[in-house]
């Protein structure tokens, strides 16, 4: 499909069974609008200006191509490809949770596992939030041709006015911590705090951390003994729009994440117009490309924080940088058109 025709692509993404409500993007959503924010999974829905269901009859009532998402025990996601298939539906399935602990956790149960070799077998395409995600799928689809598989970056709406969160760099201040989880391995949720308070007290710079764990997490960060007064700490979730306040008002997001994730906190961090350091996820590798985790020690990485906060001319070259790179691969214009050009090969291949 030619770019030009990208533009009256739509597609209607389907959580069969899922908690989200049913919602339509046929208008760009704003902050303050009511409903899921066009990030994540739903903004493959929202870039085309598409449909996010949980009932399959409706899905497949929009009479688009459908992103079909991989969720819980696979029995509900099993179900609806039928369904969707049965009406002559092109479909494409996705993981709803791509990091490679949580694809390992879903994938140990034996039923879970042979219910999921089915559905990709089946499924038109497959498409994938990370490379790792992609190269699971092509082989476990290894009979099908290779480029019914795409790596597609979740997208985010950077073109968008009212998503932009931007704060002017000489205005911002102190270290964003873009990991929470304690309890998960690969977040390096711990080395990434132990690695701010050692810049912390090299540069003074205040450190910025949500503790959603409670008392217990509290008691954990009493131990690092933080600087007096350096250490800021929130202990609730609110609004996403607030949250991303919260986030533009800093300097750097630091993380040492090693899941191999989509990259929310990279996305967040590009419509906050910062910098994001550390962490290997698909976002931060195609947008961070010079301040990911990919390749670097964790020295490295923190040579390249202390520059980035005393050096505020290659800070903005750097957010320059970031945002071109993004305009590139994760914008909803360019997200778009990757996806209208994959649904019609796929659907091609299906009525061949």
């Amino acid at each position: 499909m030619a770019s030009t025709d990208a533009s009256d692509f739509r597609l209607s993404v389907l959580n069969p069974g899922g908690r989200d409500l049913e919602q339509y993007f046929d208008e760009p959503v704003g902050p303050t609008d009511i409903g899921h924010p066009p990030i994540n999974l739903h903004a493959f829905a929202a870039c085309t200006r598409g449909s996010f269901h949980r009932a399959t009859k409706n899905a497949i009532e929009e009479k688009r191509p459908i992103l079909l998402l991989l969720r819980g025990n696979f029995r509900a996601t099993e179900r609806a490809l039928a369904e969707c298939q049965n009406q002559k539906r092109t479909v494409a399935v996705a993981l709803k949770e791509t990091g490679l602990h949580q694809i390992a956790a879903q994938l140990r149960d034996p039923g879970r596992l042979a219910r999921f070799m089915r559905i990709v077998a089946q499924a038109d395409g497959c498409v994938a939030t990370t490379p790792e995600a992609a190269e699971i799928f092509r082989r476990a689809r290894r009979e099908r041709d290779s480029d019914t598989v795409a790596f597609i970056p979740t997208p985010y709406p950077l073109e968008d006015e009212q998503w932009k969160f931007a704060v002017a760099p000489n205005e911002q201040s102190g270290i964003f911590i873009g990991t929470r989880e304690w309890d998960v391995p690969s977040r390096n949720h711990l080395a990434t705090l132990l690695l701010a308070r050692e810049i912390c007290a090299a540069t003074e710079e205040s450190i910025t951390v949500f503790n959603l764990d409670g008392r217990r997490g509290g008691k954990l960060l009493a131990e690092l003994k933080f600087p007096p007064g350096k250490l800021r700490v929130h202990d609730k979730r609110g609004p996403y729009a607030d949250y991303l306040r919260e986030v533009a008002k800093h300097k750097i997001v630091l993380q040492l994440d090693r899941s191999r994730v989509p990259g929310q906190v990279a996305g967040d961090a590009l419509l906050c117009r910062t910098i994001c350091v550390g962490s290997d996820g698909a976002i931060e590798r195609l947008a961070f490309a010079n301040f990911c985790g990919e390749g670097r020690t964790t020295s490295h990485l923190k040579t390249i924080t202390l520059e980035l906060l005393k050096n505020i001319a290659a800070r903005a070259t750097a957010i320059v940088e970031s945002q071109w790179r993004a305009a590139e691969r994760i914008s909803f214009q360019a997200v778009r058109r990757e996806l209208a050009v994959f649904f019609e090969r796929i659907g091609k291949r299906a009525g061949d």
